[in-house]
């Protein structure tokens, strides 16, 4: 038996509902906020992450899937979402002025990492995110924060917690790079051994071990904030109280660094604080790129935007206990109760999804006991029983499962009218009638 690679998982269907309802919420919110769909390929040149992620990041050194095609061209799964959606910005000329400014995009979709499989990471996992190009105005990185901190509300997640830093421009973001090294120089022996590796290639990333060996060294470490420009020191204040405005609290937190080389000035993450998972989790994070764009040939257009974890998200969910919609009941259940009315089922099926309501039929000759076992485990609002009398009268007998109220109704007018003669079975009109009357 052929199973499923390490470090993938099957939704299935019984699941997959959970994840739709995420999804179209998630919808809902970009729309709001103007944010078009945009879709790119699963895989991409090797060079546009090497350029864009960094080249020394563990994502491209270490996780990346990239092979060689038989045109003996250099690709990659695509590892993140960010780095694609720039490359069609560029590639399209989104940024025209034929296309809406700031341009704002969404994507949704499958990423790929060779990481070590664990509970909500996955080496095809699934992330959601979104990109604002051309603007560099504080309220850009204040609108996204915001979407992104309503969004986890409007789900119901409690326990948020909003950490934000700013990483400078790239000039104060090298001079803090030398501090950074400067400082851990010294104790180089004692770090840990990727902390060691990554010390003269990304030192940043240091700052967001989770290695014991490391925390030691971090409380006295130098602070990005410190090295800040004028600018983007008058940028992050205004980010700062353009979020008390909103009324969305948030900590500042120079040890929030990001693992990306494109990042500068705004970052932020999103964590939840929970004891039924044991443990701190970000949920989504993001940040400000701008020069991104310009260097993989653009214009010298800003960025902004953030990404989450869709299978994090939803075992945060889970652990909540935030019960989330299953599927929508079925309207119509068929029992089809003898071979010659197959046809006849196939037929009034057919009929009430024509009419916009979601049915379905049995199609296994099974008993009647186990035809209503199934049209209760769909939660059937309406069944319709078939059989070789129905067949003959052409009489088509309908019975609303929770009142027990029934009507019977030729073939010909229910295909006709399927819908309306639903609703007279399903909508208490009592009221509107008692309305009319004035009673």
């Amino acid at each position: 038996m052929i199973q499923r690679i390490k470090g993938t998982e099957d939704i299935l269907p019984q699941s997959v509902d959970r994840w739709q309802y995420v999804e179209d919420l998630a919808r809902d919110f970009f729309d709001q906020y103007l944010y078009r769909e945009i879709r790119t390929p699963l895989f991409e040149s090797y060079d546009l992450y090497a350029r864009s992620v960094g080249d020394s990041t563990d994502i491209v050194s270490k996780e990346m899937y990239d092979f060689m095609d038989k045109g003996d061209r250099h690709n990659a799964l695509r590892p993140e979402g960010t780095a694609g959606v720039v490359r069609a910005y560029v590639e399209n000329k989104l940024f025209g002025p034929e296309h809406p400014q700031p341009l704002k995009v969404y994507y949704m979709g499958p990423m790929f990492r060779y990481e070590r499989p664990q509970a909500g990471r996955q080496r095809q996992f699934n992330q959601l995110g979104v990109e604002i190009f051309g603007s560099d105005n504080p309220a850009t990185d204040v609108e996204a924060i915001c979407l992104a901190w309503d969004f986890f509300k409007e789900l119901g997640l409690t326990n948020l917690s909003l950490q934000i830093n700013s990483l400078g421009k790239p000039a104060d973001r090298q001079a803090y790079r030398e501090a950074l090294i400067a400082y851990l120089e010294p104790h180089l022996s004692e770090l840990s051994e990727d902390s060691q590796r990554r010390l003269h290639e990304n030192p940043l990333r240091v700052l967001d071990s989770k290695d014991p060996r490391d925390h030691a060294f971090l409380p006295q470490a130098p602070s990005i904030l410190d090295y800040l420009s004028s600018e983007s020191q008058a940028h992050f204040d205004q980010v700062q109280a353009l979020l008390k405005a909103l009324d969305i609290p948030y900590q500042v937190n120079d040890r929030v660094v990001r693992g990306l080389d494109y990042y500068q000035d705004t970052i932020f993450e999103i964590m939840i604080n929970d004891e039924t998972i044991g443990s701190q989790a970000t949920i989504c994070g993001g940040g400000r790129y701008d020069g991104l764009v310009q260097s993989l040939g653009g214009p010298d257009k800003s960025g902004f935007g953030f990404g989450i974890g869709m299978e994090r998200l939803l075992i945060l969910l889970e652990a909540q206990g935030i019960d989330l919609p299953s599927y929508d009941p079925v309207d119509v259940y068929v029992m089809n109760l003898s071979p010659e009315t197959n046809g006849l089922a196939l037929e009034v099926v057919t009929a009430a999804r024509r009419a916009g309501l979601i049915a379905e039929r049995d199609y296994l000759n099974r008993s009647m006991k186990s035809q209503f076992k199934t049209s209760d485990k769909l939660g059937s609002q309406v069944i319709v029983t078939l059989g070789e009398e129905e067949l003959a009268s052409r009489q088509i007998p309908l019975k609303n499962t929770k009142t027990q109220k029934q009507e019977k109704v030729a073939l010909d007018d229910l295909i006709k009218d399927f819908y309306g003669i639903y609703r007279r079975l399903t909508v208490d009109t009592s009221v509107i009638d008692q309305y009319f009357k004035g009673e």
